[in-house]
């Protein structure tokens, strides 16, 4: 009887730590109480006074070596924007590619609403934006350049885009969800 209550015992201990080990892989993979959380980013953009944000130093123009003068950036361009579309979840805001009178930029993503979700990315990509389920997962299959993890899922945030990428090519942003490699909603910069 004891050699029996024994095996019982065995048959009840697999089962119950196969169990728990599927549980504590299934919490830690799909971070289901991402679902009720939300984390709100207040970062300042940069106030743009448009696509023709030129102007002249001093009053004139700035000569250049040749002779010619050049006008000089005296303000933030927006140089395109876009307005993000839904993908896997509810996602609303705008985005915007954003030159600095230094030349350098970046990407303010303005009024951002969405799901908070694990491993959460900003992609700038090659890819056309498609509404609906078809464009849920066709970022990761071309061209991309990860800005960082999300800031927050909700807010103002901003991203520098490093020096030297080809924004020519690159024409839309995703928040993308490396883990399960989908967009939860991306923009068309135009």
């Amino acid at each position: 009887m004891a050699g029996s209550l024994k095996r019982m015992r065995w048959k009840l201990a697999v089962p119950a730590v196969v169990l728990v080990a599927v549980l504590g892989f299934g919490l830690y993979w799909f971070a289901p109480w991402r679902l009720f959380t939300d984390t709100t980013v207040h970062e300042a953009l940069t106030a743009p006074t448009g696509p023709t944000a030129t102007g002249q130093a001093q009053g004139g123009a700035v000569a250049t070596q040749s002779g010619t003068a050049a006008p000089v950036v005296v303000a933030p361009v927006v140089v395109a924007s876009g307005t993000f579309v839904t993908h896997e979840h509810e996602t609303s805001g705008t985005a915007r590619l954003v030159r600095a009178a230094d030349g350098t930029h970046r990407l303010e993503i303005a009024g951002l609403s969405t799901s908070d979700g694990p491993d959460l990315r900003v992609w700038l990509t090659d890819q056309p934006v498609v509404a609906g389920k078809a464009g849920w997962s066709v970022f990761d299959d071309g061209r991309y350049v990860e800005l960082g993890r999300l800031k927050g899922n909700k807010g103002d945030q901003a991203y520098a885009i490093p020096a030297g990428t080809d924004l020519a090519s690159l024409r839309s942003v995703t928040i993308w969800c490396k883990r399960f490699s989908v967009s939860f909603g991306a923009a068309q910069l135009a």
